[in-house]
């Protein structure tokens, strides 16, 4: 049954509404969680073919994460526009608890397999979760505030992911052969995030009814001919994958840069991954101000800019960087703390870059995410959350394989891995010179 809609003058505001802040607070502990065991999958495989001299399986670790994406984005869409939202997103923590004891068991097994079984459940979740967690931001928030929300949600998103990446490095220097003791934090914190989802109030239901067809488990027939008729959010939703397509090719990038490269170890290369969340959070709250009231496209501009001359330093740094300068570094290293100062110039370069690479991440990706909210119809929203998840799941998929080619054709060149920087650039290059729209005003009222 439909719930009874608060008006635009009854919403209190942004920064003291509890339900926004719920909401925030369940999502960034998700994110968290997800990245903290999918970056100790990624380590366990980058580590293995180190010392094994196999192949580096965190190719097929990504694809593991990010088909599910794929497959199941489309059918989280038409939950979020059929139910309400709230439900699902509370649904949706209860079963990350019971993915969080399913870890426990893989972590105990020592084997790849159990550990990617577990990933791609928890990515799954994930994926259902994605369209109600976008959708119910426009329906219960003023438009004009969607901005500023948004900023929020993406900072804690994205701060969420990097340092829960950068605590796996530590836990897994921690506890190198009991990583099974990390599950107790996990499910720890997929209870703390249940419990925040419940603050989160209940919406109308988009579309009640919504029949369920074969189309809906991709991009239904009702949204195909929303992004025909409207290419100015088609090129929204294209450019948003290509950005997922680079930083699903930079974060293995990063870590083979660090450990294979550099030749540090793990907390090291994650603290080099956590500096890119540092910088998000920056970009991500300056884009939500400076976008008040409008959808502001310069930032997506001033951001591609920043990226490409960021990835570009980065491909200069593997130059520099020498295997000497690598194996001093690891003769010299010592406690997991002194892991927070750099030991060499090119690590003290690598980690402000990084910080500068995600602050303008964060400009570049907060308009995009605001455009796809606010323009779509209210009954399609949840719908085109879900088509954006796949577009951008797809373009995850498409930098596993990538990666893949990259790390395969690279070895066999005994090319450095840090020139795929250099191809990420030349990626996000035409984005910087041709793509310029006009900003959009947001009006005070919903949509």
């Amino acid at each position: 049954m439909s719930e009874p809609e608060l008006k635009t003058e009854e919403l209190p505001p942004l920064y003291q509404d509890s339900s926004f802040w719920g909401m925030t607070v369940t999502q960034f502990w998700g994110a968290f969680n997800d990245n903290l065991y999918k970056q100790l999958v990624l380590l366990f495989c980058a580590q293995q073919a180190l010392q094994t001299q196999t192949d580096d399986q965190q190719g097929t670790a990504l694809a593991v994460f990010a088909l599910p994406f794929v497959f199941f984005s489309g059918l989280g869409g038409w939950y979020a526009d059929r139910h309400t939202k709230r439900t699902i997103v509370i649904a949706c923590k209860i079963a990350e608890i019971i993915i969080a004891m399913l870890a426990m068991a893989a972590f105990f097994s020592g084997s790849l397999l159990p550990l990617l079984i577990v990933l791609g459940l928890l990515s799954t979740q994930s994926a259902m979760f994605g369209p109600a967690k976008y959708g119910i931001l426009p329906e219960m928030l003023r438009d004009d505030d969607l901005p500023q929300a948004n900023g929020i949600i993406q900072m804690t998103t994205f701060i969420a992911i990097i340092f829960g990446m950068a605590s796996a490095g530590f836990v897994k220097q921690a506890f190198p052969d009991q990583l099974w003791k990390t599950s107790y934090f996990c499910i720890g914190i997929a209870v703390i995030g249940t419990i925040a989802s419940l603050w989160v109030r209940r919406t109308p239901v988009a579309h009640p009814g919504l029949p369920f067809s074969r189309s809906t488990l991709g991009i239904d027939a009702e949204t195909r001919g929303l992004l025909r008729d409207d290419r100015r959010l088609l090129s929204v939703l294209l450019i948003s994958s290509v950005f997922w397509f680079v930083g699903g090719i930079v974060q293995p990038l990063v870590n083979i840069f660090g450990i294979g490269q550099l030749h540090i170890n793990e907390s090291r290369t994650s603290l080099m991954a956590a500096c890119m969340g540092v910088g998000i959070s920056i970009g991500c709250i300056i884009a939500g101000r400076a976008s008040r009231k409008r959808v502001n496209f310069k930032l997506v501009t001033i951001g591609a800019w920043g990226l490409v001359f960021c990835l570009a330093a980065m491909a200069g740094f593997g130059w520099w960087a020498t295997p000497e300068t690598g194996k001093a570094l690891q003769q010299t290293e010592g406690s997991l703390w002194a892991s927070f100062i750099p030991l060499s110039t090119t690590e003290w370069l690598a980690r402000g870059v990084l910080t500068l690479l995600g602050f303008f991440a964060g400009l570049f990706v907060v308009p995009l995410q605001v455009e796809l909210q606010t323009r779509p119809p209210k009954s399609l929203k949840g719908r085109m959350i879900g088509a954006m998840n796949l577009i951008n799941w797809i373009g995850i998929v498409l930098s596993a394989l990538f990666f893949g080619i990259f790390t395969w054709g690279f070895s066999a060149l005994n090319w450095p891995m840090s020139n795929v920087f250099l191809f990420l650039a030349a990626v996000i290059l035409p984005i910087a010179i041709l793509y310029h729209p006009k900003d959009e005003i947001l009006s005070h009222d919903r949509p």
